[in-house]
């Protein structure tokens, strides 16, 4: 048997594999064999297409080897120690949960609420749990991803001033490291964006805020805990502050993963809050989409709250819009198989279990810290102990070796991981933001910082071989070229044929 490396051999498949377009050819034919029992089908002729689609033409086992190639070009949880997409919350969705998704999978969201009402159920049960979880009085499902359920909250934060008499109000106060998604729904939304810095102690400042105040300001939004991992113990302080100008306070849930259980929303006095579920209830990311959100409010903002939401009416339940609605963020309801996955993982563990999930994840994160701080050339802004995540910085290192932080994470990914960096601008010199979660063991998050002191040892060894990564990958270095060049951007394959195959040969 050889020795044990000193850290776990990788090599991620690669293939040249094309677009499934370029795979097509005239005439190829794959068998799909219906369900048993299933129905004919005769669509009326009102729905009927003129014209077929033009969808690749494959034979079964291309369309196999295509998929199959494709999946082994990926990492994730399944594959990996995930712990480095730092503010993503990655964690294990249990497999049960997506059969759940499954048994759903034909719902049409224009069918009948009287044919629906099982999962309009579920979704009444949902909202109320996350009512509780945050203690405010109402949720809607309706946003599809946590930045809409952010533009949902700074909608909703517009109407009621409008309805008040104080549309003047037109700044909204955030924080450097407060998920940008904040600022970036406020500045769409038409509102002037002031941005705290944090102190001496890595905090938002409560003396700026103090002089950011006044009769134009619309609200607050705020992380907390923050990017940094940090929680502000002076919350509520801030919150009062807002609140004695006539603003609203809007509390940024997502990284509730250290907090389940332990502090609500409304317990610090805020106004509205919102969930990713697909960060905290364990619903998959889904490569970016469809993700699922929520957004919460006190009872003063309910009568706006987007619609529709379920509402028990006569022994069933029915979709009803409140009263002075900001209307849809999103088509239809939702995204209703992450609902329900994040409502069965709800269920699963109780009230005691999602407080054990908080405390966990807090472990872990202050475990994995600790070990990364053993690492020559790591460091942790501000040092002291973190919720459930932290940002890190390879400043040091990169002082001494001229690798920097990137270079780190790119190579990392020779052995199966990776990490991201931070949210720009990189207020943190080197940033690099883990993550842990709940789900991870002991012997995983030993790994996974072994891999990153590896890592670290060989840019002091020959810091070139680490510039020269990945060696082990799928794909080399992205050419970024091409990413600020709108007239490359090729979102479907029509687009791309347009523009970069167009004339050649």
């Amino acid at each position: 048997m050889a020795p044990k490396p000193p850290v776990r051999r990788f090599h991620q498949a690669r293939w040249d594999e094309p677009i499934i377009f370029e795979l097509s050819q005239p005439g190829r034919r794959g068998v799909a064999v219906p369900e048993p029992g299933a129905p004919a089908v005769e669509l009326p002729e009102s729905v009927r297409r003129e014209r077929a689609p033009k969808l690749p033409e494959m034979s079964q086992p291309h369309v196999l080897r295509h998929y199959l190639r494709l999946s082994q070009e990926n990492l994730g949880f399944d594959l990996n120690i995930d712990v480095g997409q730092g503010t993503c919350t990655m964690k294990y969705s249990p497999k049960v949960n997506d059969g759940f998704a499954k048994a759903i999978a034909d719902l049409h969201p224009r069918q009948p609420e009287d044919s629906v009402q099982g999962v309009l159920e579920i979704y009444a049960r949902m909202e109320s749990m996350l009512a509780e979880i945050s203690g405010m009085s109402r949720v809607s499902l309706q946003p599809g991803s946590g930045s809409a359920a952010i533009y949902a909250n700074i909608a909703m934060i517009r109407a009621y001033h409008a309805a008040n008499g104080e549309g003047h109000r037109d700044q909204v106060i955030t924080t450097i490291f407060s998920h940008p998604s904040n600022a970036a729904c406020a500045k769409t939304a038409g509102y002037e964006v002031i941005t705290l810095m944090p102190n001496a102690d890595g905090q938002p400042d409560i003396e700026a805020l103090r002089a950011a105040v006044g009769p134009r300001t619309a609200a607050l939004m705020i992380t907390n805990p923050e990017d940094t991992g940090i929680f502000n113990p002076r919350i509520k302080e801030f919150v009062d502050l807002v609140h004695s100008v006539g603003g609203l306070a809007c509390y940024d849930q997502a990284n509730a993963n250290g907090i389940l259980g332990i502090t609500r929303a409304r317990d610090a006095g805020f106004d509205l809050c919102h969930f990713n579920l697909h960060k905290t209830f364990s619903t998959p990311h889904m490569c970016g989409g469809p993700a699922a959100g929520a957004s919460g409010v006190s009872e003063a903002l309910a009568p706006f709250l987007p619609g529709p939401v379920v509402e028990a009416h006569d022994g069933r339940f029915i979709l009803k819009y409140p009263e002075k609605s900001v209307g849809k963020i999103r088509p239809f309801l939702g995204v209703t198989q992450n609902i329900v996955r994040a409502y069965a993982w709800i269920m699963a563990l109780g009230g005691d279990g999602l407080r054990t999930v908080a405390e966990t994840a807090a472990l872990n994160n202050n475990y994995l810290m600790h070990k990364i701080l053993q690492i020559p050339g790591a460091s942790a802004p501000w040092g002291r102990r973190r919720i459930e995540q932290a940002r890190y910085s390879w400043q040091q290192l990169s002082e001494e070796t001229g690798v920097h932080s990137e270079e780190i994470g790119v190579r990392a990914a020779d052995f199966g991981v990776h990490y991201w960096t931070s949210h720009h601008p990189y207020l943190v010199p080197e940033p690099f933001t883990l993550e842990p979660t709940e789900s991870y063991s002991k012997e995983d998050l030993d790994e996974y910082a072994a891999i990153l002191a590896h890592v670290a040892e060989e840019a002091r060894r020959d810091p070139e071989f680490v510039k020269g990564a990945p060696y082990n990958q799928t794909v080399h270095k992205i050419d970024m070229t091409s990413l600020d060049d709108p007239d490359q951007w090729a979102p479907t394959w029509r687009a791309y044929v347009r523009k970069h195959l167009s004339g050649k040969g």
